[in-house]
């Protein structure tokens, strides 16, 4: 399937923005100038600003254009207002990571298992178990059931990489939506385990249901984050109301 031109155009501004060509509080070139650059429609360059919008990189200012609202953070933030794996957050910061799987198997999905993650109860899954180590220090266990039957094949080398990538890309599979839950929870002994707690007692845990085009959960992962890591990132606009 060959790649869309707005989808080219908005990875090439998002690129540039957080390269620094078109730094914080700037304004992007205007319409008529991306048109010209791209060598495209004008609707194709709104569309490719309409996803940055959405992403929170940029803001339209009545009057005076697009201006850019993204700032590189000191950390890597692990922004749960978009859908990334840890692959693709880890190579957008420029961070050196890796995957290590401490646990791969396949089981069945029990009543608690069912009622936890939403998937019915007797199902096969893929039983994951994967530590993040960012800059050399393990800091994010992620515990992952995956469905059988729509992730039909999954082995321990695509879960080192990036298992979306592997989803997306060798098994044609849509991820669609991702429903989250974030709350802070004491840490268990896995997560002293496995991660540099540290004098650290407790930790974000998000909670994470993926869904496919069909509308069906494919994925349900725990991620237990370190304290110093974690940072919840969001962009959200106000709607005003209309008075009467």
């Amino acid at each position: 399937m060959p790649r869309s031109k707005f989808g080219d155009i908005y990875r090439d501004l998002k690129t540039k923005i957080e390269d620094g060509e078109y730094p914080y509080q700037s304004l992007v070139p205007s319409e008529n100038t991306l048109v010209s650059v791209y060598g495209c429609s004008r609707n194709t360059v709104r569309r490719a600003l309409a996803g940055l919008i959405e992403a929170g990189y940029v803001q339209p200012i009545q009057g005076k254009g697009v201006r850019v609202l993204y700032r590189p953070a000191a950390k890597a933030p692990f922004t749960l207002g978009r859908m990334e794996s840890f692959h693709d957050t880890a190579v957008r910061c420029r961070t050196h990571y890796e995957t290590r799987v401490v646990h791969f198997s396949m089981t069945q999905t029990d009543n608690a298992l069912a009622a936890a993650s939403g998937f019915p109860a007797r199902m096969d899954v893929y039983h994951v178990e994967r530590v993040r180590i960012v800059e050399g220090r393990a800091l994010i266990l992620d515990v992952s059931y995956f469905l059988r039957s729509v992730v039909n094949t999954l082995t321990p080398e695509a879960a080192e990489q990036s298992i979306y990538a592997y989803l997306e890309k060798e098994l044609g599979i849509q991820i669609m939506t991702s429903k989250r839950t974030i709350t802070v929870e004491r840490a268990t002994p896995a997560d002293r385990l496995y991660l540099d707690m540290g004098s650290f007692d407790c930790l974000a845990v998000v909670t994470n249901q993926a869904f496919n085009a069909d509308g069906i959960l494919f994925e349900y992962t725990v991620s237990h984050y370190h304290p110093e890591y974690f940072r919840f990132q969001d962009t959200a606009c106000r709607r005003t109301r209309k008075t009467e």
